[in-house]
Order: C-alpha cells, then sequence, then structure tokens
C-alpha cells in the first residue's frame, strides 16, 4: 500500500506510526510543514534503521507560520495545503491519512483526493470548528461569530466526505454520530508518545547541568503555551514558591504565553520563574528527566475538543504531573484513572497551587504518581498494536466507493 500521511504540526507520534507502517512493506511518505516556530516539534529527521520505503519530506513557507495572526495564518494554511496537493499528484498514493491539519488545508487536499478518486482518511485530534466556534467571538470582535459558524460547517462536511475517520478520543463520537458520520467509517485510537525515544532519564544531566538546574526542585512546562493554555497560571505557580528559595518554575516555550512571561517575571521580580526557547526533540528526555513535577495547563474552552500530546510525552518521563485542565478532557482522565498526577480544574486556581505544594512536600507521593504513568505508558503505547489498528482502518478506507 502507497501511504501519503500528513501530519501539518511535525510531531513525534505520527512518524512513529510512519516508521512502523513502512517496516511491514507499506511505501509511507511522511509530509509535515517545516515553518512552525511557536511548537516544539519532534525528531523529525531518518534513522540510520529506517527503512527505504519510508520518505520524510518538509514542506517550507515562505515565511514562519504567523500563528497569532488569524487572516495572515489562514494564506499560509491555505498556501500549505496547495504545496501538499502537488506532493499528492507527484506521488499519486494509494490512501492518504491527514492529522493536525487546519481546516483550510485540508479542505484543499480532500479535493485534490477526490479529484483523483484517492480515499482520505481524516485522523480527528481537535473539534476545531466547535473550538473557533466558542473561541473566535472573543478573540475577533464582530466577526468572530460568523468566521466560527463558517468552520464549523466545514469541518462537518469534511468529515461526511471522508472515506474514513480515526479519532483521539471516544468523547468526539456523540458528536460525529450526530453528524451523520456512520459507525463503521469511525474508529476511536487514542493518541501515544514514542516511548522508544523518551527514555527515563536522571535528573543530574547534560542539560540540566548546563541549565543549573541539578540542585533545585524544579516544575518544567514543555510546549505550546497558546491561545488554549492559561499563562497566569505559570506566574501564579512561581508566586506560590517565591519564598522558597529551592523551587524553580521553568517554561520552555515561544510565542504569547511566554512574552507574558517574559513580562510578568520582570515587573514581579519573580526571580524563580526561568523562561527559555523550546530544545529539540532529541533533548526533551533530559529536559522532563530534570523535573520533579512536570506541568500542563489547557484552558477551559478546548474542554474534551483537545488533548494536550505534552502529557502523553510526560507519562514516558516516569515524573509527577501537575495538571490544570477540563476534568471531562481526555488527559485529564488519563491521569486521574491511571493516579499518574494530580489535576484541578482551570478556574480552580486555589487547588492548583494547593496540589503543587502538595507535590513538593511530600516525597512518596511523586514516586508513586511517576511509576504509574510510566505503567500506562508501557502497557498502552505500544506501536506494533496501534499501528496495526490504523492498517486495518487504512483498508477499510480503501474498500469505501468514492463519491
Amino acid at each position: 500500500m502507497k501511504i501519503l500521511l500528513n501530519d501539518f504540526s511535525g510531531f513525534s507520534y505520527p512518524l512513529d506510526l510512519s516508521r512502523q507502517l513502512a517496516r511491514w512493506g507499506h511505501g509511507v511518505t511522511h509530509v509535515y510543514c517545516d515553518s512552525l516556530v511557536t511548537t516544539p516539534g519532534g525528531n523529525l529527521k531518518r534513522r540510520l534503521d529506517d527503512p527505504d520505503s519510508l520518505e520524510i519530506k518538509p514542506l517550507v513557507l515562505s515565511e514562519p507560520l504567523a500563528k497569532y495572526r488569524f487572516f495572515k495564518r489562514r494564506r499560509q494554511e491555505i498556501l500549505y495545503g496547495k504545496l501538499l496537493a502537488r506532493e499528492i499528484e507527484q506521488h499519486e498514493p494509494d490512501v492518504v491519512i491527514s492529522a493536525n491539519a487546519p481546516l483550510d488545508t485540508q479542505q484543499i487536499i480532500m479535493r485534490k483526493c477526490q479529484q483523483l478518486n484517492i480515499p482520505f482518511v481524516f485522523w480527528l485530534q481537535d473539534l476545531t470548528g466547535i473550538a473557533a466556534r466558542r473561541i473566535l467571538p472573543k478573540r475577533i470582535p464582530l466577526l468572530g461569530h460568523a468566521i466560527g459558524e463558517y468552520y464549523l460547517r466545514m469541518e462537518r462536511g469534511q468529515l461526511r466526505r471522508s472515506a474514513a475517520v480515526v479519532s483521539l478520543t471516544s468523547d468526539f463520537v456523540p458528536i460525529l454520530t450526530g453528524w451523520g458520520i456512520p459507525a463503521e467509517r469511525h474508529t476511536v485510537i487514542e493518541n501515544w508518545a514514542p516511548i522508544s525515544e523518551i527514555p527515563i532519564g536522571d535528573k543530574s544531566n547534560e542539560w540540566s547541568s548546563a541549565e543549573g538546574l541539578e540542585n533545585t526542585f524544579n516544575f518544567i512546562y514543555a510546549g505550546t503555551m497558546g491561545l488554549k493554555h492559561n499563562p497566569e497560571l505559570i506566574v501564579e505557580l512561581a508566586r506560590t514558591f517565591s519564598d522558597v528559595e529551592e523551587v524553580r518554575i521553568v517554561v520552555l516555550s515561544q510565542g504569547l504565553g511566554a512574552d507574558f512571561l517574559t513580562e510578568k517575571k520582570v515587573k514581579e521580580g519573580l526571580d524563580n520563574l526561568i523562561v527559555k526557547d523550546f530544545v529539540h526533540f532529541s533533548k526533551m528526555h533530559n529536559v522532563m528527566a530534570a523535573a520533579d513535577v512536570l506541568v500542563v495547563v489547557l484552558e477551559e474552552d478546548a474542554s474534551v475538543f483537545s488533548v494536550p500530546s505534552k502529557t502523553l510525552a510526560y507519562l514516558c518521563s516516569r515524573r509527577a504531573i501537575l495538571a490544570s485542565m477540563p476534568l471531562e478532557n481526555l488527559a485529564a482522565k488519563i491521569l486521574l484513572r491511571n493516579q499518574a498526577g494530580l489535576v484541578a480544574a482551570p478556574k480552580d486556581v486555589e487547588k492548583f497551587t494547593l496540589s503543587a505544594r502538595k507535590l513538593y512536600e511530600d516525597q512518596y507521593l511523586r514516586p508513586r504518581l511517576a511509576a504509574a504513568g510510566r505503567d500506562y505508558a508501557e502497557e498502552t503505547f505500544q506501536i506494533s498494536r496501534i499501528a496495526k489498528s490504523f492498517e486495518q482502518v487504512l483498508q477499510r478506507a480503501l474498500s469505501v466507493p468514492l463519491r
């Protein structure tokens, strides 16, 4: 089977899937956007053990993606869709699977697949249209509601036209059923992290030594901090421990959230708050190993419609997790169900800071949570089992009559 897998965001777990499918003899072209600077991305270079049947191809825009400028970003996403459509035309795959793609991008590549009679598999990571309808009226006065409705209709139409839909959570099922997507064309496969690339590390390592974090107690947040996140919670965490000399609040991110934190650090004199740029994915296991507690935040507006992938990577690292996110979110359910972290609702700042204090003070709780998280990852993130589920989806997609 010839497969083109598009992962717009360039994360590590879709490439993990492409590698496994290629090992099984499928010809896989793995495509991603190489112009994102406000997401950490994955390790997207070929490895010595990669099969010849795997091609990893970055698509580069003329300038970095303008993540926080809606109209310019939309133009760039359309351009990426056109570049990707050319790749589809050139490679003529048997099936296309697309993840993390903006809806405007998706619209273009779906049209190309229809023109060439290629089945399209929608790997659904976020219900972007629903999120847009919730968030855009707050971000773009007057036009926000209309734009949100436009994207909601677009998303619903794309899902209906897909030969198959893969959702990362069963929470999407009632919505997709209500939108008329037949059960036989919809499969739930939860996301994962490439556990083989995130070994359990020592707190004292090359990165922590270089950053002076070997002998401090470190709360570490590593990843995107954008519109779905609340950087004020990180500031509150720094305030909570401002009187504890050994505690550091470390954030590795770029963009609006990181800029906000830098301003707050200077304005309030929060010397325990350290804001740094992303590091390459190949070094992330050392960053996570340097943590005593790993931190993840997600705003209430995201609800069940966005599952932060950083949580899954955190689980691999065998470190306790402190989370602020909607309790109905899949990531929150995983942490609570497996007793791998402490979770507070987004507006419950008091519980968030009290949980942080508890994790700092209880030297027995942290290793219990950490071990439970790693046990979950080892049991669940088995790429051969996950890839087999995707392979079955792709084979079914090939049998769906094209419209």
